[in-house]
């Protein structure tokens, strides 16, 4: 059986279009799609109360969120299984419960109610950081949102974070029938220091030589098993996070990996994960790696 694509929902322009976003990949994918809406009303309501008795305003609402959402998905994309839940629970919190049976995870920039450019308040960078499975977050310019780019940019990190990224990314550029580009960013360690002349055309060359050698490698077994994938592999000298968030203004989804962190629960973004999250121009993808 299938996992679905989980998406959570509030209500919010932004969690609308996650919906969308989420209902295509569904689509694209022959998943079905599972709306989620995370509210504590019983705590601040009460319980349920008997048949006959008018229902909490939150309860209310929420069964209208969730409803409103799983009409405008089904209309978007009828064959679609949709199905759609109210979880008396904090938002965060049951969106990583739920990651425990889905595919992958799907959520809005920003929350309701949320000051424009945050991400969500706290539950989008927490459910990135924490999830077992991968984590879309929907952002970005009209074109991004829409897929017209039909290219996906893999940011192609070390290969303690690369692999389940490498091959998410791959599923995808098939499944969307685009163009793949896997991006890996080098630095000249002694272009890196304060003072220091640029470094000779020989020692520079060397750098660049060593991060194709390194794409290569990576790529290496997911090409084979995707042959199909029209594949582009860059170098780009400079900052990875500032080099990815550029790509993204031309790209339908960046996707990278992350690793668990050592003795704690969680994973480790970083700044480059953490740059996208919050400034890219398309959605994001946070791919976990295995231990």
């Amino acid at each position: 059986m299938e996992l679905p694509l989980v998406v959570g929902v509030d209500g919010s322009d932004a969690g609308l279009a996650a919906v969308d976003w989420a209902v295509d990949e569904a689509a694209r994918h022959g998943l079905p799609l599972r709306l989620v809406y995370a509210s504590l009303w019983e705590r601040y309501e009460g319980a349920v109360p008997s048949t006959g008795v008018a229902r909490p305003s939150e309860q209310m609402m929420a069964d209208d969120i969730v409803a409103t959402a799983a009409e405008r998905a089904r209309r978007r994309k009828p064959e679609v299984k949709v199905s759609a839940e109210v979880i008396p629970e904090e938002a965060s919190k049951a969106l990583l419960h739920e990651g425990h049976r889905a595919s992958a995870l799907v959520v809005g920039s920003r929350g309701r109610g949320e000051i424009k450019g945050l991400l969500l308040g706290s539950v989008g960078p927490a459910v990135a950081a924490r999830a077992q499975c991968p984590v879309i977050v929907v952002r970005g310019d009209k074109a991004g949102l829409e897929g017209t780019h039909n290219r996906i940019v893999l940011g192609a990190g070390e290969s303690t974070t690369g692999g389940e990224a490498v091959r998410f990314a791959f599923r995808e550029a098939e499944a969307r029938r685009c163009t793949l580009e896997a991006v890996r960013a080098w630095r000249s360690p002694a272009y890196q220091l304060v003072g220091r002349p640029r470094p000779a055309p020989e020692p520079t060359r060397g750098h660049e030589e060593r991060a194709s050698a390194h794409l290569d490698a990576l790529l290496k077994e997911a090409a084979a098993d995707h042959p199909g994938v029209r594949l582009r592999l860059s170098t780009v000298e400079g900052s990875a996070r500032r080099v990815l968030l550029h790509r993204s203004a031309a790209a339908d989804l960046v996707v990278v990996g992350a690793r668990r962190q050592s003795g704690h629960f969680g994973l480790d973004l970083g700044r480059v994960g953490h740059t996208l999250l919050h400034h890219a121009d398309c959605p994001v993808a946070i791919v976990p790696e295995p231990t």
